[in-house]
């Protein structure tokens, strides 16, 4: 699947009626309020682009929360409506076609998924964390295929270690489901020379709760019954922070511990503080979207990092190899071949695509929602 695609920019938008397919699933509050609006900031680019090139006018649309197909409205776009004007001073009202073109975020995406999936600088280090081995198979053997180290943190380290060092994990999480696949997992790490980083030391907690009682536990001593792993020990931090001053490249998706909870942050933001340091020594650094997402908002980091997702799913499914209905609809750039490069000539694209009506995607990567209509179509 090419990331060559044709952009927002490529396209004339003057005094042109455009719909822009956004990404505003937001967090809301018990009481609508929105807590978390970056992905209704992400877009702005794009619809500030698009307005100041002079657009007729603009249609966004959304999906938000799981309606499952009926109106309800408690999944109301008024408040996203609301946090729109508010940002961008402005009123808001609230099939296919020949030209289809990513817009701002969309690219700025491909662009930082390319640079970390096609030809990535090396040493090349995936973190990965999460509860079950089983939800990210395909993520870790694909991932196995393209880089150089791998981090193994969160809940689905238990079932690692318990595997292959018959740990005593307590009341852990434990993935039975995907504990067969570890040892198939570990031999290919083996086989492609990939180093894989596992904790060696844990925060513990009598029980899943922001009030725990707090313990510690090694590999080698265990976690007794009645306790729970909840966050990497200093040791482990320190080990996954000497893999990440390395990297020339890193993909970080999914947090190494119970991050919400304070006494249970330290390990996600010990590695945290070491991706924005190795960052700013010239390092790729793309965050995958999801919880990992929510950790650079809890430690203000988003830009201190090279790019924060905001595909969600979509960005772990592109990490997984997968092809991506939304992304392979786009229409390619000029000269777009089978890799991964985002190079491409827009003002030469421009030139050969006048348009009467463009519809451009910005976020959905999973979604085919982007329209561009010439004047030639029916």
């Amino acid at each position: 699947m090419s990331f060559k695609k044709l952009s927002v920019k490529d396209l004339d938008v003057k005094d042109k009626r455009v719909i822009i397919r956004v990404d505003f699933n937001v967090p809301q509050d018990q009481d609508g309020k929105i807590t978390n609006n970056q992905r209704i900031v992400a877009a702005l680019d794009t619809i500030n682009y698009v307005l100041d090139k002079g657009a007729k006018s603009v249609v966004l649309m959304s999906h938000l929360g799981r309606p499952e197909g009926h109106v309800n409205m408690k999944f109301t776009l008024a408040p996203v409506a609301e946090e729109l004007r508010h940002l961008m001073k402005r009123s808001m009202v609230g099939i296919k076609h020949d030209k289809r073109a990513a817009g701002l975020l969309m690219m700025k995406e491909l662009t930082y998924f390319s640079k970390a999936l096609d030809n990535p600088a090396r040493p090349f280090l995936a973190i990965l964390g999460g509860a079950k081995v089983k939800d990210k198979i395909q993520l870790i053997d694909n991932m196995l295929d393209k880089v150089n180290e791998m981090i193994i943190g969160g809940g689905m380290a238990f079932t690692f270690l318990k595997v292959i060092d018959n740990m005593e994990i307590g009341d852990s999480l434990f993935d039975s489901d995907g504990a067969g696949i570890v040892n198939k997992l570990m031999d290919k790490a083996k086989k492609n020379n990939v180093k894989i980083h596992l904790p060696c030391d844990f925060v513990t907690g009598d029980m899943f709760s922001e009030h725990a009682a707090v313990g510690k536990g090694t590999v080698k001593t265990g976690i007794p019954k009645g306790w729970m792993g909840m966050d990497i020990g200093p040791d482990s931090t320190a080990d996954f922070k000497e893999a990440v001053m390395r990297a020339k490249t890193v993909v970080w998706n999914g947090p190494m511990g119970v991050f919400e909870w304070a006494q249970f942050a330290s390990g996600t933001k010990g590695v945290m503080d070491a991706v924005v340091e190795v960052t700013k020594k010239g390092a790729i650094t793309v965050i995958g979207g999801g919880d990992t997402a929510t950790c650079c908002a809890k430690f203000h980091t988003e830009d201190k990092v090279s790019h924060v997702s905001t595909g969600g799913g979509a960005s772990l499914e592109l990490l997984e190899g997968k092809v991506l209905p939304g992304v392979a609809y786009l229409s390619d750039a000029p000269g777009a071949g089978s890799g991964c490069g985002c190079c491409f000539n827009p003002v030469a694209v421009a030139k050969r695509y006048p348009v009467h009506t463009a519809v451009v995607l910005l976020v959905s990567m999973g979604v085919i929602t982007v329209i561009y209509r010439g004047r030639h179509q029916r």
